[in-house]
């Protein structure tokens, strides 16, 4: 291709991205923001001074007159809380459910993802920091999409779930919760990917029009949540039993860090406590740690380490135990508990093969739990 041509192409190519920036996204606009403050915050109590108690986290924030709660989305104005991204989400995408990661709903599908600004934990590692750990204004950018719009383009394209992810979900919880509700009256399965911080009663309130939770369970010491994260590994316990309780669907993820959430005794402690309150059946996921944000002075996770927890996983009597983030490995599919044969093929976020007939392996007949097509 001589240079001319390669000049248009690339001229083509600009004037594309362009025209798709232009009709979906928008840069940060001072007017635009305060004429979405018209969502008034759910969960929150007003005190004297028109200071307002928020109630959606743990942290139970104490927001004076013009000030944001310590997840920078929801902001008191003038004694009234309210949702500062309802509406105005910084990312949508397509991506395939197993990037939840998601096992055991739909696989080999492509699901509609939406994160906004915002974020209760403060982790160290966060690989989507330029979206949880700033404000929507330090973000710069936003869509316009309304929990209508939302479940209106997943089922033009054809994508059968809608998951919010990216950033953490519960501080958005009025978009969270109204989408929720449209998608299960327009038969759209909902997601959320979360870090487990958010209170019983809205989690109680939400979990009706919920059909799967991913949860990081980031560690299993109440001092690795305090130093990578800001926050506290109790509620996140809770949170686990109530989503148990209501029959949603859910599944695990643990990241291990080397030298911080690696010790084989707080693997099994967790994993032991998982098969007591959550059953054996529950998919946990061990995934590898690569160096972001403010840990990129740590190596990463060795594949010795995935595949020790791994083992210890086992030990303990869990039946669906996964490694992430090391595209091929072998305990990356599924494996029928009884038989041992393959029931979902994988490499990596891609499906192969998938030997389920009604939920059952096709080998032995074996229930394999699970939301599948």
């Amino acid at each position: 291709m001589n240079r001319k041509k390669l000049f248009l192409v690339l001229a083509m190519v600009v004037i594309a991205v362009m025209i798709t920036w232009f009709e979906m996204g928008a840069w940060f606009d001072e007017t635009t923001l305060e004429n979405h403050y018209t969502q008034e915050a759910r969960f929150y109590e007003t005190l004297e001074d028109d200071r307002v108690a928020c109630g959606i986290c743990f942290r139970q924030c104490v927001i004076p007159p013009g000030e944001k709660g310590f997840c920078r989305a929801r902001i008191n104005v003038d004694g009234v809380l309210y949702s500062q991204v309802y509406r105005l989400p910084s990312a949508l995408q397509r991506d395939p459910i197993e990037k939840e990661p998601m096992f055991h709903v739909d696989p080999g599908s492509s699901i509609y993802c939406i994160g906004t600004a915002g974020c209760n934990f403060r982790c160290r590692h966060c690989h989507n920091w330029h979206l949880s750990q700033r404000s929507i204004e330090e973000v710069g950018s936003f869509y316009e999409r309304s929990p209508e719009d939302l479940v209106r383009e997943a089922k033009d394209r054809g994508m059968p779930a809608i998951s919010f992810t990216y950033n953490e979900p519960t501080v958005l919880y009025e978009y969270l919760y109204d989408t929720a509700r449209l998608a299960q009256e327009e038969g759209i399965r909902f997601i959320f990917h979360t870090n487990g911080s958010m209170r019983p009663e809205p989690l109680r309130e939400l979990l009706p029009y919920v059909d799967a939770v991913t949860v990081d369970l980031k560690g299993f010491t109440e001092e690795f949540y305090q130093d990578i994260s800001q926050a506290s590994l109790e509620p996140v316990l809770e949170t686990l039993e109530i989503i148990k309780e209501k029959g949603v669907w859910l599944e695990i993820v643990n990241l291990i860090i080397p030298g911080y959430n690696d010790e084989p005794e707080e693997i099994r402690a967790m994993c032991q406590w998982i098969r007591e309150k959550l059953g054996p059946k529950t998919p946990l996921h061990f995934t590898r740690f690569s160096p972001s944000y403010r840990l990129t002075g740590v190596q990463p996770t060795p594949l010795e380490t995935l595949e020790m927890a791994h083992g210890i996983a086992g030990e303990e009597g869990l039946e669906y135990v996964y490694i992430g983030n090391v595209p091929g490995h072998h305990h990356n599919s599924t494996f029928c508990p009884q038989c041992g044969e393959t029931v979902i093929q994988r490499f990596h976020f891609s499906v192969y093969e998938i030997n389920l007939e009604e939920g059952n392996c096709g080998s032995c007949g074996h229930e394999i739990p699970g939301i599948w097509p």
